[in-house]
């Protein structure tokens, strides 16, 4: 009999090989195409001649569907189509369960879209007796954190002489028709529970565990808790009558602290639900809740009042406490959570807030990190009494130290507010105004580090600290840095606090005209357009390639679409950099090709597509045929750097925000080009 020990083992000396094997297969896995939705029909019988025919997508983790009801100038919708030919009617518009809405900066439009899964219903009524079979078409886009597909058409199939489940094969080429209909929910279960989660909701867990482990720390340098070190010190020196039972005690106190800081955060979770959080985070009303309960968290940091659990909560814990043991020890920890609460409850409050954004198990991971920060300083010196010695003695650096959290509180209140002025459009809140709030906030704060401000409570400054100096002299260079924000600047550092720069009174700047190329301008390149910063831009591959060779440049082949989001953000994070923007427009031709371009080819032009045997009637469709026939790739964005006969200069890449790492592909390939 095998141990479980030893099936771990297997288990994951099998992750590491699969791991090894999956790197050296790295170009596959970057050139690959890409099916993470899956269309379901089925019929239900009204009465007499009415049916309901209802279409279910089933949708890859980590990836999103757009809903029927997005705006023109946004992401492609959902949309659905039927051919009745006097066989049957339709009853009404076609209904859609309920999706996520929230606001994308980068539209600057609200959009819906939907997770794991979507189903849509449509009546209809039946003028022929004796159908059988109903036929319609869907279109749809997906997208996922790093790429968008483009927009793709599948057919649907409805069997009304029995109203079993089929899943759809979309245009049917012969590639993918001998693919079996998979009816059994058990085989859909069995390959949603072996996906991993995807890298970049991994990365956003990271940045929540280490923010708010920060926090955590930040939290221990307040007043309402650095005192009570010294009391966990004398508790555990009566407790522990020798070094290796105050060890064990003192590590069970610790892992107490945790997980009565988890708990809160599961609870969380529990109630609201693991994805709630995130609708809720572009809610108006939930901003607008959560702007007033920050103010209040600030005003309280700041002296004006004290949050306070009931006096009954804490003196009834104590008491457990008196017990000792494993209980007393527990309740010890539970102690240090109230009686600190007026210090940390604004904190987590904070930290449940921000988790919102992210959704799922965010506030678990968020109170991990947290708690974690806590446990650890109390879990040593309760082990090691003889640390005390080393600590600093309290004073007025704690008030200090909260007084600072308050002003950072009130900042980020500013931030839901901004959430919820940039939904509801009401312009109330644009760039330079917020820019304004936070310049006012930070120069305060500085006044404050400076001693030239005294806030209640605030013990007498005979002199500033090398470390009060210090803080306050990086928070007086960050107000500085804010500055030509108002003026245009992009303020990289705070790149998604601050509203878009289309959001602004002014986009470009008061008192900034642009200069350089304009359309129609005689230095624009015939057969051009102005792309994203002015970079001169093809949109036909072969009339791109003819100026390249002309004027002996490699080509950028930027694979696009007008509605990928994540196009935007390369465009507007990566692209617009000094260095990255100048080789761009001197040293390389660039090519963007809409996959998504509704254009509808000249008839001569339409064909079939030998590699995915669809029909390819619009412009889009010519490209992203090319896209996949050439690169084995169907999402976006996607960049391939080539020479003037089109062979590749070195491997493509797709969505990277590491700016460096993408200019340093830029710099590889042009390289490459001089020295062939």
């Amino acid at each position: 009999m095998i141990s479980v020990k030893t099936k771990h083992i297997r288990i994951n000396i099998y992750k590491l090989c699969l791991t090894i094997l999956l790197l050296f297969q790295a170009n596959e896995v970057l050139s690959q195409i890409y099916d993470p939705v899956s269309w379901e029909t089925s019929v239900e019988k009204i009465s007499g001649n009415d049916y309901e025919l209802i279409i279910k997508a089933t949708i890859e983790p980590g990836w999103h569907l757009y809903a029927q009801n997005i705006d023109e100038g946004g992401p492609v919708p959902t949309s659905f189509k039927f051919s009745p030919n006097g066989k049957f009617n339709l009853q009404g518009e076609t209904a859609q369960s309920n999706p996520h809405t929230v606001y994308d900066d980068i539209f600057e439009m609200e959009t819906s879209f939907y997770e794991d899964r979507a189903e849509f219903r449509q009546k209809i009524s039946l003028e022929e007796p004796g159908v059988a079979v109903i036929e319609g078409e869907v279109t749809f886009m997906v997208c996922d954190d790093t790429q968008c597909l483009p927009p793709e058409t599948k057919i649907l199939t409805f069997k009304l002489a029995s109203t079993g489940k089929a899943q759809l094969t979309g245009e049917k080429n012969a590639a993918d028709k001998g693919n079996d209909l998979k009816e059994n929910e058990n085989t859909e279960i069995e390959d949603k529970t072996v996906q991993d989660i995807n890298s970049s909701n991994e990365r956003s867990f990271w940045g929540i565990f280490f923010i708010a482990f920060l926090s955590g720390f930040a939290a221990l340098l307040t007043p309402c808790v650095f005192p009570m070190i010294p009391m966990t010190v004398s508790f555990f020196t009566k407790q522990s009558k020798t070094k290796s039972a105050g060890i064990r005690n003192a590590v069970f106190y610790g892992v107490c602290i945790i997980i009565i800081y988890v708990i809160l955060g599961s609870l969380v979770t529990l109630i609201f639900g693991a994805d709630a959080l995130n609708a809720l985070s572009t809610n108006v009303w939930f901003n607008l809740i959560f702007f007033l309960l920050l103010l209040i968290f600030a005003f309280s940091f700041l002296g004006a009042f004290e949050l306070v659990l009931p006096s009954s909560w804490s003196t009834r814990i104590d008491s457990k406490a008196d017990r000792g043991g494993v209980i007393g020890i527990f309740f010890m920890a539970l102690a240090l959570a109230v009686v600190s609460f007026s210090c940390t409850g604004p904190i987590v409050g904070t930290l449940l807030v921000q988790a919102a954004s992210e959704g799922g198990f965010a506030p678990l991971v968020g109170m991990l990190g947290f708690s974690s920060a806590i446990a650890i300083p109390f879990t040593l010196f309760a082990a090691f009494p003889g640390w005390l010695n080393s600590l600093p003695r309290s004073g007025g650096w704690l008030n200090t130290v909260k007084a600072v959290l308050g002003f950072l509180e009130l900042a980020l209140a500013f931030k839901f507010l901004s959430n919820a002025d940039l939904v509801l459009q009401l312009h109330l809140l644009e760039r330079e105004t917020f820019l304004a709030i936070w310049i006012a906030i930070f120069g305060t704060l500085t006044l404050y580090l400076f001693g030239k401000i005294n806030l209640p409570h605030d013990s007498p400054l005979p002199h500033i600290s090398v470390g009060r100096l210090s803080l306050g002299i990086f928070v007086l260079a960050f107000t500085l840095y804010l500055i030509p924000g108002l003026w245009g600047a992009p303020l990289q550092w705070v790149s998604g606090f601050p509203p878009p720069g289309q959001y602004s009174e002014s986009p470009y700047g008061v008192g900034n005209s642009r200069g350089g190329l304009t359309s129609g301008s005689p230095d624009l390149p015939e057969g051009a357009e102005l792309g994203p910063h002015d970079i001169p831009s093809f949109h036909d591959y072969e009339t791109g390639m003819v100026y390249a060779t002309k004027e002996d440049k490699p080509v950028l082949l930027d694979f696009t679409g007008y509605a990928c989001v994540n196009c935007r953000k390369m465009e507007e994070r990566v692209w617009s950099d000094p260095k990255v923007l100048q080789v761009l427009k001197n040293d390389l031709v660039l090519i963007s090709l809409y996959v998504d371009d509704k254009k509808a080819l000249p008839e001569e032009e339409q064909y079939v597509s030998k590699t995915t045997g669809k029909k390819i009637e619009t412009v889009g469709n010519k490209w992203s045929d090319f896209q996949i026939k050439n690169y084995k790739a169907n999402a976006q964005p996607y960049y391939v750097l080539l020479d003037n006969k089109g062979k590749n200069l070195n491997a493509p890449t797709a969505y990277d925000p590491d700016i460096d790492s993408y200019l340093n592909w830029l710099n590889e390939g042009i390289k490459n080009y001089h020295e062939k």
